[in-house]
This record gives structure tokens, sequence and C-alpha cells, in this order.
């Protein structure tokens, strides 16, 4: 079954309204903050309608360089900044420009779903070091060193990470690095969560200075602003870099559009305590949720430090993780993701995303038990 079969059927039915709770896809339920939707408007009005700099705008690429500095410390520049159609697109282009055929990337496992077609695009060979559930997905330290062969060219990791909500400490972070430098490897580290962090503050690898050379950070306003639909990501890495990505972005892209590019600035600039709301809001239903399932037989939750979703240990239950999303939604009309499709490790897992509001969470929530208690009944 393909992992999104489940939440194709179940976005039809809702548009057929019909009941069933959509807990499939990380879109948040929030509205892009008023300032950046007047921003585009305005803009669009003014006629921002032609090509905008296929590397971004300076004022953008600034706020980026800033923005980023000011989290990590590790002084960046316009050079160090392009502007992408989202993370996506700055994973798949990054991997475009850094591997090829014969290459090995080692990817943290479990990681989003589209890591795997964004390497194998190049013709390089994915290389999963697990992040074992028995451990809460800590980093396996053992594991990543012994996976590094002549052959490898990039370390990728996602933290927060998607789907599981566990952030990367400064130690692990360290052992990576070190790692990276011995090996002479790229880190590809995507922080498309990192504004939204629950119980510590986001770490990122880029504070170590000895990074900077072969680090590319890829960053969106996708999450942390309710902007998923708008496209605005960005990649912060060495110039050098950047200047090829400039290149790729030409023939694939072409420039984001500038009234895109004006709300983007307004939303970095401007709409920090928005995103905190959004934040805030999150944390609660990452309560809710853990309230609701971290107690029932059969279930087992390590409780996300981060992100907006829930990565629910199911095999208790005895059902494999394709077989119960697949019964749920049949029976309860919820649809949740299998966590087979984040890599081997995330097998017997499924994901539940909390970016809906309380009055579906909780009912759905609700549905998930009764169904998973039923279970022992049968």
């Amino acid at each position: 079954m393909d992992a999104w079969d489940i939440h194709i059927r179940a976005t039809r039915a809702r548009a057929r309204g019909e009941d069933v709770f959509v807990l499939s896809v990380g879109d948040p339920d929030f509205d892009t903050p008023a300032l950046v939707v007047e921003r585009a408007v305005q803009s669009l009005q003014d006629g921002d309608t032609h090509y905008a700099p296929v590397i971004g705008r300076d004022a953008l690429r600034d706020a980026i360089a800033q923005r980023h500095t000011a989290h990590t410390d590790q002084p960046v520049g316009r050079d160090n900044v392009i502007v992408l159609a989202g993370a996506q697109n700055g994973l798949f282009a990054t991997s475009l420009c850094l591997v090829q055929a014969g290459d090995e990337v080692i990817v943290l496992q479990p990681m989003y779903v589209t890591y795997t077609a964004c390497i194998q695009a190049t013709g390089a060979t994915l290389v999963p070091v697990a992040m074992p559930p028995e451990t809460g997905f800590r980093l396996d330290r053992a594991a990543l060193a012994a996976a590094i062969t002549p052959r490898t060219r990039a370390i990728y990791y996602a933290s927060p990470c998607n789907p599981t909500g566990v952030v990367l400490d400064a130690e692990e972070l360290r052992f990576i690095a070190d790692l990276a430098k011995a090996h002479d490897l790229w880190v590809v580290a995507d922080e498309v969560y990192r504004d939204v962090t629950f119980d510590a503050p986001h770490q990122s690898i880029a504070q170590f200075a000895d990074m900077a050379e072969r680090l590319v950070t890829i960053g969106s306003l996708s999450k942390s602003h309710a902007m998923t639909g708008w496209r605005a990501g960005w990649v912060v890495a060495p110039a050098p870099l950047i200047a090829h990505l400039g290149n790729l972005a030409l023939c694939m892209l072409y420039g984001l559009p500038g009234f895109i590019q004006e709300a983007a600035l307004v939303a970095i600039r401007d709409c920090d305590a928005a995103s905190a709301q959004m934040r805030s809001a999150y944390a609660a239903r990452r309560d809710l949720v853990a309230r609701a399932l971290g107690v029932v037989p059969g279930l087992h939750l390590v409780v996300p430090q981060a992100s907006m979703f829930a990565f629910l240990d199911i095999r208790a239950t005895g059902l494999a993780s394709d077989e119960f999303v697949t019964r749920l939604y049949a029976e309860t009309g919820v649809s949740l993701l299998d966590g087979a499709a984040f890599g081997a490790c995330g097998a017997g897992h499924v994901r539940l995303s909390y970016a809906c509001d309380e009055s579906v969470l909780a009912p759905a929530c609700q549905r998930i038990r009764t169904f998973v208690e039923a279970l022992s009944l049968r």
C-alpha cells in the first residue's frame, strides 16, 4: 500500500462531507498571519508580478542570514543564502549539487518520506542509520560511525525530527560534527521544525564554528508561520555551494515570485508573536495526545519534544503498521500514516499529526483509543 493512500482517501471523504478525521498530514490549521497576507496582496496590487532574482531578493536573503546567525552564532551573509520553493525544493536541489552516482549518503531514520527519492534521483545510494525506538529514537553513535565508508559523501538528518519529534542535543550534534570533519563529509541539517520546539530551545549543529565549510542548513516558513502553500524556503551554505544552487535554480525554478518573497520578509521580521502563539497551541495539543493515548494498553508514545507529530508504537497490538492504519480508517474514519514510510525502524509505528484544533483532535484520539481497546477483546 502506498504511504499516502489512506490520507488521499480520507481527504476526499472529508471533501464529500463524510465523518472522518484527517490526522495524516502536517498542514497547520492556522491561517497565515494577516500581516503576511496583506503584504502579498499589496505587492501584487503594486505590480510585483515580474521576474525576481533567481537566488532571492537581497533584503530577504539578508533577513534569513540575520535570523540564522541570531539562532546559531554562525556568521553568515546574503552570499550564504538562496531562496527556494520550500524546504522540499531546497533538499532536492542540495542533493543534486552535492552527490552523484557512486556516492553514499547516510540518513538518520526515521526520516521524512521524500528523502529517499531526493537522494536516489542523483544516482547516489542512501545508507540508513536507525535511531532505534528502544532508545527513544536517540542517535546511535556506534551505528553512525560504522556506516561510514570511503564512498560516503554526506550525512543527512532532521532535527527536530519528522516523524518522531525528537530534538538532537549538543552532544549528539558534536558527535556528528566530529565524524564529518574526520571523514571530510558534508552535513545536511533539515531544520524546518526549528521554531516548533516545546521543552528546550532548539540547538543547531551550526553552533560549532568548525562546521561552516561543510554544513548545509535547510529552513522554511511552512510550519513556523503556517505558510505551507506559499512554498517559501531557503538553504544556508558556503558561498560556492550557493552559487551552484543558483545555477540549478536558474534551470528549475527561475526565482520565487516577488510577492511571495515580500510576504516572507514580513513573516521573518514582524511575525514572531504569531509564530509563538502557534507553538503554544501545538504544545497544548501534544499534551492532549499524550494524556489521551499515552496510557492506552497496546500503545507506547515517546512524547515529542517538538514538531506537530506523535509517533505511536503499536507493535503490542499485534497488527503491522500498514494493517493498523487501514483498519483504523475503515472502522473509525481516522487517518494516520504508516510509520514504515519513514524507514525500516518506523515499522510498527504510526504517525499522528496534531496540526488540527482540539475539537477535532480530542474525538479522534477517543476513536483511536476505542479501536485499540477493542482489539484486545477480539
